[in-house]
């Protein structure tokens, strides 16, 4: 399949009548990208799915990806990597479920620079603490919501885990002025719980749906 990565001219005529991967997935490699492209939509990422795209590792299985931006000139990939499913096993381990890439350091740093330049001395304005498998979910969408209607805002959503205790020590230490909490009983009752860090104010829980027009007066002003 690395043929499909060839950058010789004299091979693209050949490689534009070839067959194309996606129009012959099995089942399950229909299945698994369905589910993938799900998800992605769900969260708000924008993708393409590019039948062409293939990784030098022979350990990848199912998915291999690229993240490229237009802000960088012709440098425009900053990660790329895949599914790693087999890796373990042929090292003699067990079977295991894994995932990693590989990123530019400079080439991601060059971008938040270009994006965001003042990321690096900024304070945080909202961070989601997420309690609970279904919130950590659930909160990477409701950041990407949160993200695209104030956008000028500085919005953390938690990952990796952790008791509410620990959640809100990184929130209290990412100088956010407040906390979004998001847990099974919010997410049963369509609530988010909105609590002020910097100040004495009381924790307020409000409806999910209200939350951007909240956070619009009491943040972005």
């Amino acid at each position: 399949l690395r043929i499909l990565d060839s950058k010789n001219p004299a091979m693209r005529e050949m490689l534009d009548a070839a067959p194309v991967l996606t129009s012959h997935l099995g089942d399950e490699s229909r299945s698994h990208l369905t589910f993938i492209c799900n998800a992605l939509d769900l969260a708000g990422v924008a993708y393409v799915i590019n039948p062409r795209l293939v990784r030098g590792l022979d350990y990848y299985a199912r998915t291999v990806f690229e993240w490229v931006t237009d802000r960088l000139g012709a440098q425009g990939t900053v990660c790329a990597g895949g599914r790693y499913d087999g890796l373990v096993e042929q090292l003699g381990g067990r079977p295991v479920p894994a995932v990693g890439f590989a990123m530019g350091l400079e080439r991601l740093i060059a971008l938040l620079e270009e994006v965001n330049p003042g990321a690096a001395t900024t304070a945080s304005d909202l961070y989601l603490v997420l309690v609970g498998d279904a919130a950590a979910r659930e909160g990477l969408v409701l950041a990407e919501q949160l993200r695209d209607a104030m956008p000028q805002l500085e919005i953390v959503c938690n990952c990796g885990g952790g008791s509410l205790k620990a959640q809100f020590k990184r929130a209290d230490r990412s100088g956010a002025r407040f906390a979004l909490v998001l847990g099974d009983s919010e997410i049963e009752a369509g609530t988010v719980a909105l609590k002020p860090l910097r100040s004495d104010d009381s924790q307020v829980v409000v409806a999910r749906e209200s939350v951007i027009g909240i956070l619009k007066e009491r943040i972005a002003g």
